[in-house]
């Protein structure tokens, strides 16, 4: 069996290599010329037989949301398919009414895919950010019965404080005190990781700690969460096929990845399993420990959910909150703002008071509005459809609405659309008393949280532990970015948003009184 399966394997790459001396010896012709296009281009990148615009796509590989945002702000109806290798199409839309028929309209026919579920299933597994159908529903009715429970969102906030107050105030006073340099983004990547661990294992990685150890967990998830960004943004699958194939290259550091984080989870799972089983009564109210005691006892599946809510609440809380820092640090006056806002409240505001800072909330949307944590997202048709613009959509295709660019379309935001200007989501309360109330937005025009049945049922917590770290943080500190003069941050995008390289900050203690 071994040696068919190996005959089988060269027998596919020998047929490949026509095809790959083909890629070769065109790209070698043409990409410097596509490499050379400045990023201000709004044409439609040109498309050839075979192999469609991929010169154009492995131009823009590094810079995806921006390069396709520059390409559907310059059409009428935000919308533009694009061709990819043999015979492949995406369309990529920022038109708030193709993405309401997307995400609840039409919602049964827009899912996740059977290609998005392949190319994810070895890290994901079927948990419910990678399945669609049955699989979903029951998932998604179980995790929104638990997320709606007060135990839950209290022991969340207690979470979030112990982090806050414990480790992450502690970090940052002695980086005043001795006046180092500290990498903000990875700072608060391991804040955001203690904090999604403990909710959703009952665990502590201990990952924010003076030392900023090198853990093999997170430094794993991290690079599972990259290695599969490239799998499922790969120009050519097969390629990555070919290397999962032969256990090589990119495909073998995924395995190796997955593997460890896999193991740990499915570790995990099993003590505390067995920490239930042992307890007379049940006092337990992080994620895992409610799904165990509900009766949802299969391995695979428990870890699956687990992996995947690791997922959705690593990266997303720490994209917003750098950028959120960077732009409050361009904007002095946003940050006398929520400094005012701040003093108002107690010295540990509880989940109440931090609801009620609504200046505060207008600064974190207006940051994810310029900077969203998700920049895009990809549905694929289950059958053939028409999107509300005209745009005729073909069984099979991946459909990417785009929160990055629906974030700058003029029409809805204004002629001042790239102003950082926390005020365009507030007005004065009627009554008078020049107190500010909060106005929301319609979701599918910012779907930064998705939107229909699949809105993020984190919402709430992101927020809470959000304004949480702001006000914790910039009551005792200023936050200056350690860059040279006229240096701004770089942002980069894979599953989630980032800044290119870190975000180098110094701390300041401020001044009493």
């Amino acid at each position: 069996m071994l040696v068919l399966d190996l005959q089988f394997s060269t027998s596919l790459l020998l047929c490949l290599i026509p095809l790959l001396c083909f890629f070769l010896k065109t790209t070698v012709k043409n990409f410097y010329v596509y490499s050379q296009k400045k990023p201000g281009n709004n044409k439609l990148p040109k498309s050839y037989p075979l192999i469609g615009s991929f010169f154009a796509i492995r131009a823009n590989k590094h810079r995806r949301a921006e390069w396709t945002y520059e390409i559907v702000k310059t059409l009428p109806n935000l919308t533009f398919t694009l061709k990819r290798p043999l015979g492949h199409s995406q369309v990529y839309t920022a038109n708030p009414a193709n993405v309401h028929h997307i995400l609840k309209g039409n919602f049964p026919n827009y899912q996740k895919g059977p290609y998005a579920h392949l190319t994810n299933r070895d890290f994901l597994g079927d948990g419910i950010f990678n399945i669609d159908g049955e699989k979903w529903k029951f998932q998604r009715q179980v995790s929104s019965h638990e997320f709606n429970t007060k135990s839950l969102r209290k022991f969340v906030e207690n979470v979030v404080e112990t982090e806050l107050s414990e480790r992450l105030i502690p970090i940052l006073s002695s980086a005043a005190a001795n006046k180092t340099v500290l990498d903000l983004q990875d700072i608060l990547q391991r804040f955001a990781f203690d904090n999604i661990c403990k909710i959703a294992f009952g665990y502590d990685p201990a990952y924010l700690l003076p030392s900023l150890p090198e853990a093999e967990f997170p430094v794993a998830f991290e690079d599972a969460t990259r290695l599969i960004s490239e799998r499922l943004n790969s120009p050519v699958p097969l390629v990555w096929e070919i290397k999962k194939i032969f256990n090589i290259g990119s495909e073998k550091q995924l395995k190796k990845a997955v593997g460890i984080v896999r193991e740990f989870a499915k570790q995990v799972v099993r003590e505390k399993k067995q920490e239930l089983k042992e307890k007379s009564s049940i006092s337990s109210v992080d994620i895992l420990s409610r799904f165990l005691t509900s009766g949802y006892y299969d391995e695979e599946f428990v870890t699956d959910v687990v992996i995947s809510f690791i997922l959705a609440g690593r990266d997303t809380t720490s994209a917003a909150l750098i950028w959120f820092f960077w732009l409050v640090h361009c904007d002095p006056r946003v940050e006398m703002e929520i400094l005012k806002e701040i003093s108002e409240k107690s010295e540990s505001p509880v989940y109440e008071e931090v609801k009620n800072m609504i200046y505060t909330h207008a600064t974190l949307c207006e940051t994810m509005r310029l900077y969203p944590p998700v920049p895009l997202d990809t549905k694929a048709a289950m059958k053939d459809d028409i999107l509300p613009d005209g745009t005729a959509v073909k069984k099979g295709t991946r459909i990417i609405y785009h929160p990055y660019a629906m974030g700058r379309v003029e029409e809805v935001w204004g002629k001042d659309w790239a102003d950082f200007r926390p005020e365009r989501w507030l007005e004065k309360d009627e009554t008078g008393d020049e107190k500010w109330s909060f106005v929301s937005r319609d979701p599918f025009t910012y779907p930064v949280f998705q939107a229909g049945p699949r809105v993020c049922l984190g919402k709430e917590m992101a927020l809470l532990q959000m304004k949480k770290v702001v006000a914790g943080v910039l009551r005792r500190f200023r936050v200056v970015p350690a860059l040279e003069e006229g240096e701004k941050p770089v942002f980069v995008s894979y599953l989630t948003s980032k800044m290119k390289g870190g975000f180098p900050v110094r701390i300041e203690e401020r001044m009493e009184g």
